[in-house]
């Protein structure tokens, strides 16, 4: 069972290793015609084909070349009518044959369409009938009996994400863009998601001022559920900050000299210049200033070192920032 496994792989890492001489002009024009495509690009393919030409057209749509899959055997019984002037067709079919392609093939060459043929046979009439012939054949199929596609369905999926990486790469695009595409993965959090989708505002920021006693710091403190509190001063802006470490760190403190904490006021005990962030920073950033400065929470600042919100590193973790 091991060896036959081992076979397999060997054919069909052979089979796309295969693929790297073909890079060749034909390969460039096939990008180049889908980059100066107006419309979108359709992929189509039959059986075993069709199914690598979905993940084709699923990878082209996320990375920035809009995509859709077309059934060639819905495409012949009306569903060509999804083909416009303007698109670029890439036609999967190992063979060059496949009946319901070759049917498809007067209607498209009518609307003028552009057409790629990614096929294991550069003589058929698939090949023949299109603009761009990228040839995917290989040497052998890891099925034993040759019967079932396996090398050659590897082959040409790895040949649709070399497109596909070609594509991404000339239009310049970025995590972002992958991101947009994405929004419910974790990339899409951490490059979309910023500090005002998540922070708390209004009467939920923890705040004093400067001239507040301990004893109701701490009760901010613990009302608003933060471990921490601003301090402001008289215009509102921030001055500093009181966390729970900084109330146990003056404790120790008060129990060695013998002074009264509860009767100091916030200015007295706040870390000045605190670590802050602004509204439009991206959430993943926020996550850095924390894990740098090992804290768990931020004050939000305006250009006026004013408060306008507080994002601690539990909102972080729920949204999947972290």
């Amino acid at each position: 069972m091991k060896d036959q496994a081992k076979r397999v792989l060997k054919i069909e890492a052979d089979a796309v290793a295969a693929l790297i001489d073909r890079i060749d002009e034909r390969f460039e024009q096939a990008v180049e015609m889908i980059l100066d495509c107006k419309g979108r690009v359709v992929v189509t393919g039959m059986g075993k084909s069709g199914l690598i030409g979905k993940k084709i057209a699923a990878t082209l749509a996320s990375t920035g070349t809009p995509a859709l899959f077309l059934h060639p055997a819905e495409g012949i019984h009306g569903d060509l009518g999804m083909v416009t002037r303007g698109d670029t067709v890439i036609a999967l079919s190992n063979s060059g044959e496949t009946e319901e392609i070759a049917r498809m093939l007067p209607s498209l060459k009518r609307l003028g369409i552009k057409l790629i043929a990614l096929t294991g046979n550069t003589d058929s009439t698939l090949a023949k009938n299109c603009d761009v012939v990228i040839n995917v054949g290989v040497k052998e199929e890891a099925c034993p009996l040759g019967l079932a596609p396996t090398a050659s369905t590897t082959a040409t999926l790895a040949m649709g994400d070399a497109i596909a990486v070609a594509l991404l790469d000339k239009r310049g695009f970025r995590e972002e863009d992958f991101a947009c595409f994405h929004p419910g993965g974790t990339l899409g959090k951490r490059l979309l998601l910023r500090v005002q989708d998540l922070m708390h505002i209004g009467d939920a920021i923890p705040a004093v001022s400067e001239a507040t006693l301990i004893k109701d710091a701490i009760y901010e403190i613990s009302s608003k559920k933060m471990g921490i509190t601003s301090v402001l001063d008289g215009a509102g802006k921030l001055m500093g900050v009181i966390s729970d470490g900084d109330l146990r760190r003056w404790m120790e403190r008060t129990e060695k000299t013998g002074e009264n904490l509860l009767a100091k006021t916030a200015k007295d005990i706040m870390t000045k210049n605190p670590k802050v962030t602004n509204r439009e920073a991206l959430a993943a950033e926020a996550v850095a200033i924390m894990e740098r400065n090992s804290i768990t929470c931020l004050i939000v600042t305006d250009r006026d070192a004013k408060p306008e919100g507080v994002i601690h590193l539990h909102d972080l973790l729920k949204a999947g920032v972290v």
